[in-house]
């Protein structure tokens, strides 16, 4: 394993890739450039998980809840994934007012997963600012999605500003400050 971040993202319409390259671009002013290895996991293996301890997982949900196209696809292997010792963050986007009983529902299966295999969760995002019926990326308790939430239907304007504060958030709870 390498001290590397490792970000693992799906995309159909380019908006998750943009904002996974934009996350890459921000974590990389912050701990250095080459230290963030991205794949589409649409070509992933589940090997390329074990290289790194420091793991980013993003997609975005799709219709009435569902995986996105490359995540689908990778899914059985994707469950097969040891997470244990390892401090994983996810993202995700999803519309909240066209599909708001399933905004980020993606995410949260896709956190879930990783959490049952071992993972350690880190940047979990408040709720406040969002406007949506449900989710199951959402914290017991309501106040929190279990990774950073965006809109890029709804609200594009805040997503530079939400990607940086989550960048500073992972940066110190993955401790590679």
């Amino acid at each position: 394993m390498t001290g590397k971040v490792g970000l693992f993202y799906g995309t159909d319409t380019g908006n998750t890739e943009r904002v996974a390259e934009l996350i890459k671009e921000k974590l990389e002013e912050k701990i250095g450039e080459g230290q963030v290895d991205v794949y589409d996991v649409a070509t992933a293996s589940p090997e390329d998980f074990d290289k790194y301890q420091y793991i980013i997982l993003g997609q975005p949900t799709w219709y009435y809840g569902e995986l996105q196209s490359s995540w689908d696809e990778f899914w059985d292997d994707f469950k097969k994934v040891d997470f244990t010792g390892k401090k994983v963050a996810c993202f995700g986007l999803g519309d909240q007012a066209d599909y708001s009983e399933y905004f980020l529902d993606a995410m949260g299966m896709m956190h879930d997963v990783a959490v049952e295999n071992g993972a350690e969760p880190v940047g979990y995002w408040p709720t406040d600012g969002y406007e949506f019926d449900a989710s199951k990326a959402v914290t017991e308790d309501g106040e929190f999605f279990v990774g950073l939430a965006i809109d890029e239907d709804q609200q594009p304007e805040l997503t530079e500003e939400r990607v940086s504060q989550w960048v500073d958030q992972i940066v110190e709870e993955m401790g590679l400050a």
